[in-house]
């Protein structure tokens, strides 16, 4: 084939490209005009004024001042957003070309918060002779040359008339925020209880929202009626006992009565003093230990056990121990 035929539908193909390369970066800067409507995407943060400044101030001149200061809150300053959008159009004007007219800046009304900050920069040093960058140490890392007076500096040092314009600047955006009050949100970094309620449907009182209790219910064992919030039955005035049966019962954890019950009147659970050994009888029989035949043996208590552990779990975790090859 010839050369002609070669070039001829490649000239297209570029034009095409060059065309989706300009439609590329036209809406790249549209994407970067529209960033500021959007308030999630808000380049100024704005710290919250700590409360311990407030209280330093109501403090008492007698009182010693703290050895850390706390920081001062960043001050920001109210901007036209319309402002931001004519920079940042200038600015790709001059990389791009390109010429944004209003109409495509979208939503511009309102103000915008801007948080004013030093500019920081390093400070690196080369080597005059190899043109090598130092790091850490004073010595260069490729002709091992101590850094002297002639290593240049990058960026180098300010004259005194940049001095001078730097004083200038730093001097009038003190005057402008003394003119201009900063701009502290309304926050409060303390967390607040979030209550849950709706409307009631009727018109009446609100409905909130309340975690679910279990009701526990006692009922007497001589007439099967509830207690109503006293230990005394209001049927047979009956005082409430350790054989009163317990709505959800919970006999694992008090075998031996719920707190705060009398002692029941029909079987007692006695503990030998001597064998420590646990037993029930009547209480009108004489308690005596089946084990070691003491006689005087103390009544227990209403109170909570702990379960003993299950055989069979321990026999299950010993033989997982076994087969880890872990003692």
């Amino acid at each position: 084939m010839s050369s002609p035929a070669q070039g001829g539908p490649s000239a297209p193909k570029e034009k095409e490209k060059e065309k989706k390369g300009f439609q590329k970066l036209l809406s790249r800067a549209k994407t970067v005009l529209k960033k500021a409507t959007d308030p999630t995407r808000r380049s100024s943060t704005i710290a919250p004024k700590p409360e311990t400044s407030s209280a330093a101030a109501a403090a008492p001149t007698s009182q010693p001042a703290p050895a850390a200061e706390a920081p001062a809150a960043v001050e920001a300053t109210k901007i036209p957003r319309s402002q931001i959008f004519e920079e940042r159009a200038k600015k790709l004007g001059e990389l791009y070309g390109l010429e944004l007219k209003p109409s495509e800046w979208h939503k511009s009304e309102g103000h915008a918060l801007r948080v004013e900050k030093p500019i920081r920069m390093r400070v690196h040093r080369k080597c005059h002779l190899c043109s090598t960058s130092f790091g850490l140490g004073r010595e260069c890392p490729q002709c091992r040359h101590p850094r002297c007076k002639q290593c240049p500096r990058v960026p180098p040092k300010r004259t005194e008339a940049e001095k001078e314009e730097s004083r200038k600047k730093r001097a009038a955006i003190i005057k402008e925020r003394a003119e201009k009050a900063p701009i502290i949100p309304d926050w409060d970094p303390t967390p607040k209880k979030i209550v849950l309620k709706r409307p009631a449907k009727t018109g009446g009182q609100d409905l909130y929202y309340r975690k679910p209790r279990q009701r526990i219910r006692r009922t007497c064992c001589e007439c099967e009626r509830l207690f109503t919030g006293t230990k005394t039955c209001e049927g047979c005035q009956h005082t409430r006992c350790t054989d009163c049966p317990r709505d959800p019962p919970k006999k694992d954890k008090y075998p031996y009565g719920y707190p705060g019950d009398a002692p029941s009147a029909r079987i007692g659970h006695y503990q030998c003093a001597s064998c420590k050994h646990v037993f029930s009888s009547p209480p009108a029989a004489e308690p005596a230990c089946a084990k070691c035949s003491h006689a005087k043996c103390d009544r227990l208590t209403p109170r909570k056990v702990e379960p003993e552990p299950d055989p069979d779990v321990l026999k299950s975790v010993q033989a997982r121990l076994e087969n880890m090859k872990l003692k």
